[in-house]
């Protein structure tokens, strides 16, 4: 072991340097432009320092520069608490501190630090990809942290990464135990900063022109779904979240509330499925149209929103049964219908106007409904990329542009059977979805976000009426790739180019998934049930405490009694055998080697007391550390050693 007070190397900087640039990497992604500047400069000064041997900069000038960082993530993030800005300051400090590491000791704190460092990229991905990654950052840091502990001949760097993963590998066994007996608790054991989720994206509780086409740019997953038995039809996948009850003119917006509830007059075809719903930070879920049953830790409104009552801040898994083609609604509150009639009066006059001439002309709700959707199949264009609309989007949409994405379309229809006399309510979700055959479950993406429309007829209920289906029915019938035209964006992952790239999307998707239900989603649920298949069926804590103690002391034991024998064999060694032979030659003359002494550190004593066998006892002890820690394995060296310990004499 090394004095922790000496004077830290330079290959032991580069290395340092190294692996503490290989953890803070994958934060570029997240900090602001000035910081990573920052941090490179850092950088290249600490090397610059230790490759020309320069003294280290003044305290004052790190305090000052701390200082003035500080005000930079400050103005920043406007905080210099949660996620982003408290990882991007951690990242900033730990470049300081390698300008002020000067001895072994600040090395090894270093080393600690990047440890942590490893844990912080977790915030932002839990990814099989970034577990590797972070895998291989432990080993680097861990070899990193055992080349610092030399005091004589070093092994090259590749044999001490080879060790650091042994040592890894040699945890593997009783990190598996913990992971599967550690009691579970429900949700994560920290709170996570606010900011931790400030890049989730998702459905809104309000929806004005635009928002649903700009989240369709994204093809990231929000949520996957297993059915018990065959699928329904693409045009049976109606996926349904917020309800939009109120419009200002030009937003609509969703809000909790209950009344008293109308009941299900006709249920329909039941269907029953699994639900894994990615985090969004919000409260709702989402159910086929129309939900049967309320899962665990949920509520239902009585526009039929499934509600968790915890926001949903980590990866959800919920069993849900559904009706399709249900009838509902046919008793509705009068209050609530009154509601779904509101329309601002000086908004949107020419759509009012729209819905006052349909009204006059037929006396039958459903007469009106397919006269306007006659209106949209004629001259209108779906597309995500409609002209910006100004004061009045539905009237500009109706009588001038007329091109637009499904929020468009729900958006105007709602507001002229409104102007009609027909209780009009706009449904937010998703429609559809991709099939993946490798885990036979349904990906739903962000690409699928839909807005649809119910109304209240008489004798019937509320009734699903998706406008953006007379204007494009290949949107609700195949997806959204074969609705929009070709030129405009979609994600790559939503329309590749071929078919190859198709299914390693699907392929790598599917190890995804896997990854989350099997590691993420080890809940307490799921920890209890794959127990129970193991005999233990009433899990209480007690009993996987004492289960875990008896399994990792069992696994403790194998791994000493490995070592122990591994011991005993290099005993046995030759090189072992002549150094031994060289130890107690000293012994004999008064100079026994402690327990804990090295063999440079033994032999630096052993010239201090006598100086006349220095140059044998550096002889002999060079070839043993060579040998035994060192690249050298030759049988000459071999064979030199044991013939310089049968000549010593002390």
């Amino acid at each position: 072991m090394t004095d922790p007070k000496q004077p830290i190397a330079w290959h032991h900087v580069r290395w340092l340097l190294l692996s503490l640039l290989l953890v803070a990497a994958p934060h570029a992604l997240h900090m602001p432009a000035w910081t990573i500047a920052l941090m490179a400069m850092l950088a290249v000064w600490r090397a610059y320092v230790g490759y020309a041997r320069h003294a280290l900069p003044n305290r004052w000038l790190l305090l000052m520069i701390a200082l003035a960082a500080s005000i930079g993530v400050f103005l920043s993030y406007r905080t210099i608490f949660g996620r982003d800005a408290g990882v991007t300051l951690l990242v900033i400090m730990l470049g300081l501190k390698l300008l002020e590491t000067r001895t072994q000791r600040d090395a090894m704190l270093l080393s600690f630090l990047g440890y942590f460092l490893v844990i912080t990229n977790f915030l932002y991905s839990q990814t099989i990809g970034t577990g590797i990654y972070m895998l291989a950052c432990t080993v680097f840091v861990t070899a990193t942290m055992m080349s610092l502990n030399y005091a004589g001949s070093e092994p090259p760097f590749r044999a001490q990464l080879r060790t650091a993963g042994m040592l890894l590998a040699q945890s593997v066994p009783l990190m598996l135990v913990l992971f599967l007996l550690f009691p579970r608790v429900p949700g994560p054991l920290w709170g996570l900063p606010r900011d931790a989720f400030a890049g989730v994206s998702g459905l809104s509780d309000t929806m004005t022109p635009g928002s649903l086409s700009s989240l369709v740019l994204s093809d990231a997953v929000a949520f996957r779904v297993r059915f018990d038995a065959q699928m329904p039809r693409a045009k049976d996948l109606y996926w349904r979240g917020p309800v939009m009850w109120d419009f200002d003119g030009r937003t609509w917006s969703a809000q909790f509330f209950f009344y008293t509830a109308p009941g299900i007059e006709a249920a329909g075809d039941l269907v029953a499925y699994a639900v894994t719903l990615e985090p969004h930070n919000r409260r709702w879920m989402f159910a086929l149209d129309l939900p049967a049953r309320v899962p665990p830790l949920s509520l239902v409104s009585t526009d039929y929103q499934l509600y968790s009552i915890q926001p949903v801040n980590s990866r959800l898994h919920y069993d849900m049964t559904s009706f399709l083609n249900a009838r509902f609604g046919e008793a509705e509150n009068r209050f609530a219908l009154r509601r779904a009639l509101q329309v601002p009066p000086r908004s949107n006059p020419r759509a009012q106007e729209l819905g006052r001439e349909l009204r006059q002309k037929h006396a039958d709700d459903e007469q009106i409904i397919g006269e306007m959707l006659s209106m949209f199949r004629r001259n209108f264009v779906y597309t995500l990329e409609p002209p910006l609309l100004g004061e009045n989007p539905v009237d500009e949409f109706l009588f001038s542009t007329r091109s637009g994405f499904c929020e468009h379309y729900a958006s105007a229809f709602a507001v002229v059977m409104r102007a009609a006399g027909v209780p009009t309510r706009i449904v937010t979700g998703y429609q559809g979805g991709e099939i993946n055959a490798l885990g036979n479950y349904l990906i739903v993406r962000q690409a699928d976000a839909h807005a649809w429309t119910e109304v209240w007829l008489a004798n019937q209920g509320w009734v699903r009426v998706d406008p953006t289906f007379a204007v494009a029915p290949v949107r609700v019938d195949t997806g959204i790739s074969a609705a929009v035209p070709r030129t405009d964006p979609l994600p790559l992952m939503v329309r590749p180019p071929y078919e190859f790239l198709r299914q390693a999307r699907l392929t790598l998707d599917y190890v995804a998934n896997t990854w989350n239900q099997w590691v993420l989603g080890y809940t307490p649920e799921r920890q209890r049930s794959l127990l129970a298949h193991a005999g233990l069926d009433d899990a209480t804590w007690e009993k996987l405490t004492a289960v875990l103690l008896v399994v990792a002391g069992v696994i403790v034991a194998m791994l000493t009694a490995l070592a122990l024998r591994q011991l005993k064999s290099r005993a046995r060694d030759p090189v072992t055998i002549a150094y031994v032979r060289f130890c107690d030659k000293l012994r004999r003359r008064g100079l026994t080697r402690e327990a804990a002494e090295g063999p440079v550190d033994y032999a630096r004593r052993v010239e201090r007391l006598r100086p006349e066998l220095t140059p044998t006892v550096e002889a002999i002890t060079r070839l043993y550390v060579a040998l035994r820690y060192g690249a050298e394995s030759s049988a000459i060296a071999l064979i030199e050693l044991q013939r310089r310990v049968r000549q010593f004499t002390a």
